[in-house]
Order: C-alpha cells, then structure tokens, then sequence
C-alpha cells in the first residue's frame, strides 16, 4: 500500500496530461480500478469533466477494521465514491460485507462478475477425465495464483493420509513469498503434481478437462476477499465441465450451492476437506458433472447483450444509446 500511494503522488502532477488535447474524441467516461486508480481517476474526470465509475475488484486488508488507518482510507474512499456515478462490483458480498457495514457512500452499484467473453462455438459435453469415473482416484485440479498456505498443507496431508485415492494437479504461478517450500512440498508428495504455468484461455480446455474436481478454497485473506469473490476460475471450471471444490460459509459456495453443483467442505479444515471429498463416488461425481453441464451458459460466459448492458451502465445512458468514448485507469 505505501508504494501505492507513492506511485499516485509520483503520478498526481501530470496525469492530466495523460491524455491528448480537447478533441472531439474527448473521453467523456473513466472507469477507475481499485481506490489508487479512483484517486487519479478522479482528478482526471475533473479536469476533463466526465463521468466517473469505480471498479471495485477487491478490499485491501488496511480497508477493514476500526483501525486510525482504515478509517483514514475509507474517509479517503467515501469522498471519491461521492463523485462518482456507479460503483462496479465483481461480487455481491463486496456490498453486503463492505460497502453497507462500512456505511460507504449509497452510490448505484452493478454487478459484473468475471465471466469470461461468450465464444460462438457449442459447448460440447467435456468427456470424464482418466479418473474417479474409469476407477481411478478422484482428481482434483489447483489452477491459477497459487497463494494459499492452508490449501498447499491441506491437500499434501489428505493425499499422504489417502495414498492412491486423490490426486491433486496444480497449474499456474505459486507465490513463493508466502509459500517458500513449496516445491519442496511437491517433490516429497507424488500425489502433488505442479506443471507449471499455462497459456490462458487457450489451454483451459486441456487442463480442465484433465481434472474431476476444481479446488476453489482460498484461505489467503480469510474472512475478508477470500470469504468475499468469485472468482473466475468459478466460471471457466463450470465451463470446461470440471466440479467446485467450496468452502461453506463463502460467496462462492453460496452460488455453487445455488447452481446444486459444487463439493461443499463443511469447514476449513484437513478433516472437513477429507470427509467432503472422500464421501465422493463415481456416481455422486457423475451426477455433479452432468449437472454442471446442464448449467446456462448465460450464467458462466458474458454475452454480447450483456456487454452492451455494462457498456450503457458505465456511459450513463439507456441500452441501445451511442455510448460515450471511455477511458480505464488502470
């Protein structure tokens, strides 16, 4: 956060400047993601005189609490969302467990989750991996920023206490500041397979489609973001025909329960998690696959009417309308 604010003090002076002359291409839109991008952003729309949103993509963990500095950033927050004109929210929760509770400004919110694009291809039925459906183990697929301690320690200690019956494949980028023995980890487990990083989207067909299940507990912020997102992998895993892996209590179990589609772990422990994904057999899997197949599509991609329902909402005008030219800060 302090190089943060450096970078919006370094930035301040001339971030007017950031864009050419008045032109009749004058963007009349910014949309600002995150409070350092809001602070510019808005002194940006100042200067220019056009609208400005705010994407709210998480809650930085200084945000939260009675403390003289959180206060001081939601003060610093409140009086930026107050010029703006729509509060964009990747999450419900991020209104119900923030926003409200924080009395931050009552600003128009819209939620936007993060759903990949629509494509025009058919969905076909992604075929049952060389797993838990052919007689194997269950396996449970760990992709994108890994940065959850608790999920490494977890799955390491259900696979040593269940030899042969998971088998946990981790794709993507470890954050080795917060888990410095993690390839010491996988090379003492050889039911942890860590296969590096992958060409996203272009390889979430292969990789999903090699897993039964998608592990979607992260305990990195526990009871702040990690209660609050839903994360993409919720959507691109439904997509590619793979099962959530949720932890009861977090937003993205409350919408996998909604969709009837997910393997709740009843609380955030190694026992939980063994007794959740244990009690999962062929049958049981086979039946959560096929409803994750049958889920709409609208539910987990992001069409073109929907795009054109965000864009009018971030101008400011009605559906249909030519939308303002737009700016990201970001």
């Amino acid at each position: 956060m302090i190089q943060r604010v450096r970078a919006i003090l370094g930035a301040w002076p001339g971030v007017a400047r950031a864009l050419p002359p008045q032109n009749p291409s004058e963007p009349e839109v910014i949309l600002a993601r995150n409070l350092e991008m809001l602070a510019l952003g808005a002194r940006l729309a100042r200067a220019r005189r056009a609208r400005l949103v705010y994407e709210l993509l998480d809650i930085h963990g200084m945000m939260l609490g009675q403390g003289a500095a959180a206060r001081m950033l939601r003060r610093v927050e409140a009086a930026l969302m107050r010029r703006s004109g729509l509060v964009v929210l990747s999450s419900p929760a991020f209104d119900s467990r923030y926003l409200r509770p924080y009395a931050q400004p009552d600003i128009p919110t819209l939620l936007v989750e993060n759903k990949p694009f629509a494509t025009p291809d058919p969905v076909l039925p992604a075929p049952a991996p060389q797993g838990l459906a052919h007689g194997g183990p269950l396996i449970i697929g760990w992709f994108g920023m890994l940065r959850c301690r608790w999920s490494l320690e977890v799955l390491d200690r259900l696979t040593r206490a269940h030899p042969g019956r998971f088998r946990v494949i981790l794709r993507g980028r470890p954050a080795l500041d917060v888990m410095g023995d993690f390839q010491e980890v996988i090379d003492a487990n050889p039911d942890l397979s860590f296969l590096g990083a992958y060409d996203w989207p272009a390889d979430l067909p292969k990789i999903y489609g090699g897993i039964d299940a998608a592990w979607l507990i992260d305990r990195y912020q526990a009871g702040q973001n990690s209660d609050w997102l839903l994360p993409n992998r919720l959507y691109e895993g439904c997509l590619n025909g793979a099962v959530p892996v949720v932890l009861d209590g977090t937003e993205v179990a409350r919408r996998a329960s909604a969709w009837a589609c997910g393997i709740t772990v009843a609380a955030p422990t190694a026992e939980a998690a063994a007794t959740a994904l244990s009690g999962i057999d062929s049958a049981g899997l086979a039946a959560l696959r096929a409803t994750v197949a049958a889920l709409p599509r609208s539910a987990l991609e992001m069409d073109d009417d929907e795009c054109r329902s965000l864009t009018a909402a971030i101008c400011g005008v009605a559906v249909g309308q030519q939308p303002a030219a737009a700016v990201t800060a970001s």
